[in-house]
């Protein structure tokens, strides 16, 4: 069982910035691959960016258009999204996912494991 808590969410003008981080409760180097999702008020859950076990494949949803950068510490078991040029539409709930998966994937369905989130507001 994997316990993941995320960090980070806050409130930042249009153009700001923000680094979420999200802590898992075991290691997973050796076999997880992690990714970011996020839910905005009346949507459904869609996927944001997703890092392989190694930190060496990574992969970004089209809306993100190079401003967020997804990396992982695999010594202290966290995956960190740096958000850049916030939008007021990337307001959302930003949420953490793992999952014993080859490559990166960006279908919500193939992680097994979730954390609560953390809340991301965007004024403008």
């Amino acid at each position: 069982q994997v316990q993941l808590v995320e960090y980070g969410g806050g409130l930042v003008p249009a153009g700001g910035s923000l680094r979420l981080s999200c802590v898992a409760s075991v290691s997973t180097s050796s076999r997880y691959t992690m990714a970011w999702f996020r839910q905005a008020a009346g949507k459904e859950r869609e996927f944001v960016a997703a890092i392989n076990w190694s930190g060496d494949s990574t992969g970004y949803a089209d809306f993100v258009e190079g401003r967020f950068t997804i990396s992982r510490d695999i010594i202290q078991n966290t995956v960190y999204l740096q958000m850049d040029s916030l939008k007021p539409e990337d307001t959302a709930v930003y949420s953490c996912a793992a999952g014993v998966l080859i490559g990166v994937h960006d279908r919500l369905r193939t992680y097994d494991y979730w954390g609560q989130g953390t809340r991301v507001t965007v004024s403008s």
